[in-house]
């Protein structure tokens, strides 16, 4: 590790554990300003030297750095490494997961200052920070996986932080088990990697990805599978469970049990993206199985389109915000499908600050609602909280892609790329997220006009008392708002045309779906301003003057469109029914399964005839013999005279 790159790389990394050790271990000594100022000292470190390895990447033109930092173990002639590879991607990464993380840290002083768990909640969210860190800046797969699964573990935490509420532990739980399936495919994949390249190091095995991509594997029976086809998509089961993709979408709707700031930094920039980034990471595997990409596309196209809808009907405001989340990230996902590779982390990008603003904003509504979350509860919060209704309303402009906020950039960049996509499926990915603008723009402002606008619709004591919350907590959402605002125009061009990923992504010849787009973009300015000449346009326009109608100048048709269409209307508020059946199926099926192995196997089987089976056994042999023991003396000879008439029968018998 001779660049100094790297020691700058591991200090991003360690101020974070740092932090999250020291509120963790020492808060009731540090007490709680301590705890937070140390928390937020490690990832404010953090994020300025991600600054500067950006500024080096970038404008310094520095190539990528791979190094391994030392050895875990051996085994069988295969080095268990630590290192990093610091290339355009995980800088981008970097800069994204730290700056967003730095804001939460600072809006959680406010958010959080009477809990009586604040240094422990500063501990997590600066654990979870570093276990983010380690994964975006792996050089190997041991590596990735380590970053993965501590993602997963701290979630858990942070998601039942509120562990007296049974809500919460019933959310933390279905999120831990859903992401373990998910996980199980991710295993599978890092196992075929290492068995057929020999190695977990990104360089080694995507240098010898060409040579491996025609092999084929015996999975079940004589059929042959290609095996990069196999890799891939036990790869992206990962993904589908890290973000959220169907049918493994369902632990991130009830993961909101956990106090707001977790819900801005696990679903907005960090954890849910991780399945993003890694499939950006494995576009050297990816584009060799276009049945993979194919896979992704129609999985990406399904969750965008269908999971937009459920946030039409819910209530709320959290809720709203997280089935949009889940919407987005199928967007991202059907980039990565249609190799657009730089436009799904270009997207992942601008989503980081929009979402983490419209979560914190929630959060800012909900505290000035003493803890109501419910919208119809709701209502002219305008006037009373002018800062967090501004903001929260760059962010939906900015998501539902409306032209010159960071949205418009990514998103119309996206379906531009599934329009000229030849990939099997991009047809129907293509109805998908063109429908799912419409959809996108109605729920969003469906939040904007039922929260900020219209009759106040909340109990007089709550009125008397609304107020815009302290600064520690308008602040990160008025820097989250700036580059919600003009990320998209300064980085549109370099992401998308000139190639600012370079050679940290991978994409195969006749698989370049951006190249139209690319050929036909001037600049950010006649991007956006052609932007209102486009169907996305129109869409979004649809959606927002439709959530007016039906919110604000005929606040009674939802409910009458509600009953009319009872039961597209209740199919929606079961969410397709994904979590009754896997209460019924999985969780009903597990419990089933136990109480048969408790009542049958158990007690029937092992405590029944293994354990008192035996022991009624000996009684019963023992009740028999004891008949024999009479204690008269000519009982015992004519048992001892038979016996060796007997013997001497089977004697003479033999001779």
């Amino acid at each position: 590790m001779e660049n100094p790159i790297h020691y700058q790389a591991l200090a991003i990394a360690v101020f974070p554990l740092l932090g999250a050790l020291v509120a963790g271990l020492f808060g009731k000594k540090i007490g709680p300003a301590n705890a937070h100022r140390v928390t937020i000292a490690g990832v404010g470190i953090s994020c300025f030297l991600s600054l500067g390895i950006f500024v080096r990447i970038f404008v310094n033109g520095e190539g990528p750095h791979d190094a391994t930092l030392y050895t875990w173990g051996s085994v069988g002639g295969l080095d268990l490494q630590v290192g990093f590879l610091i290339d355009r991607l995980s800088a981008v990464m970097m800069l994204v997961v730290t700056f967003v993380s730095l804001m939460v840290h600072i809006y959680t002083i406010g958010y959080m200052h009477d809990d009586p768990g604040y240094q422990r909640f500063f501990s997590y969210i600066a654990l979870f920070t570093f276990a983010m860190l380690m994964l975006v800046m792996s050089n190997n797969f041991l590596q990735l996986f380590f970053g993965w699964e501590a993602v997963g573990v701290v979630s858990y935490l942070l998601i039942g932080f509120w562990y007296t509420r049974p809500t919460a532990v019933y959310a933390n739980l279905k999120a831990f088990l859903v992401n373990r399936v998910g996980d199980f495919g991710f295993l599978l994949g890092i196992a075929a990697v290492l068995m057929y390249f020999g190695s977990l190091h990104y360089g080694t095995v995507f240098a010898a990805a060409p040579d491996v991509a025609h092999l084929t594997v015996s999975i079940v029976g004589d059929s042959e599978w290609n095996l990069m086809t196999v890799i891939c998509i036990l790869l992206f089961i990962g993904a589908m469970g890290k973000s959220a993709q169907v049918p493994l979408h369902v632990w991130l709707p009830d993961s909101m049990e956990g106090p707001t700031p977790i819900s801005a930094l696990i679903h907005a920039a960090t954890m849910v993206t991780a399945g993003i980034f890694m499939v950006a990471r494995m576009s050297p595997l990816f584009e060799f199985s276009e049945t993979a990409l194919s896979f992704v596309l129609i999985i990406g196209a399904t969750t965008a389109f269908f999971m937009g809808l459920l946030g039409i009907v819910q209530n709320d405001i959290k809720r709203v915000v997280a089935y949009s989340t889940l919407s987005q990230l199928g967007y991202m996902t059907v980039a990565l499908g249609a190799s657009a590779y730089s436009a799904a982390i270009f997207h992942l990008a601008t989503h980081a600050f929009f979402k983490a603003l419209l979560f914190l904003g929630a959060g800012s509504v909900i505290i000035a609602m003493h803890h109501e979350q419910d919208m119809r509860k709701m209502g002219g919060l305008r006037r009373y909280m002018p800062i967090t209704w501004i903001t929260c309303l760059i962010g939906s402009l900015a998501l539902i892609g409306f032209p010159g906020f960071s949205g418009f950039f990514s998103k119309d960049a996206i379906i531009e790329a599934v329009k000229h996509a030849t990939i099997p499926g991009a047809g129907y990915a293509y109805v998908c997220v063109l429908a799912g603008v419409f959809f996108t723009a109605l729920y969003s402002f469906r939040l904007v006009f039922l929260v900020f606008h219209g009759k106040p619709r909340m109990d007089e004591h709550t009125r008397e008392h609304l107020h815009e919350p302290p600064l520690v907590v308008t602040a990160p959402l008025v820097l989250l708002a700036i580059p919600s605002l003009i990320i998209g125009a300064l980085y549109a061009g370099p992401m998308l045309v000139d190639g600012m990923l370079g050679s940290a992504i991978y994409v195969a010849d006749g698989h370049n779906s951006l190249a139209d787009f690319q050929h036909h973009f001037g600049s950010a300015t006649a991007f956006a301003l052609h932007g209102f000449q486009t169907a996305p346009f129109a869409l979004a326009m649809a959606g927002v003057i439709t959530a007016y109608v039906l919110y604000i100048r005929a606040p009674h048709i939802p409910a009458l469109i509600a009953s009319r269409f009872s039961v597209v209307h209740n199919v929606l508020l079961e969410k397709y029914g994904f979590d009754k059946f896997n209460d019924i199926v999985f969780a009903g099926g597990a419990r089933r399964l136990g109480a048969f192995m408790w009542t049958k196997a158990d007690a029937g089987l092992i405590d029944g005839v293994l354990v008192n089976g035996t022991a009624s056994l000996v009684g019963h042999i023992s009740s028999i013999v004891r008949t024999l023991q009479t204690g008269r003396l000519y009982h015992y000879a004519f048992a001892m005279i038979f016996g060796l008439v007997l013997f001497l029968g089977w004697i003479v018998h033999g001779g």
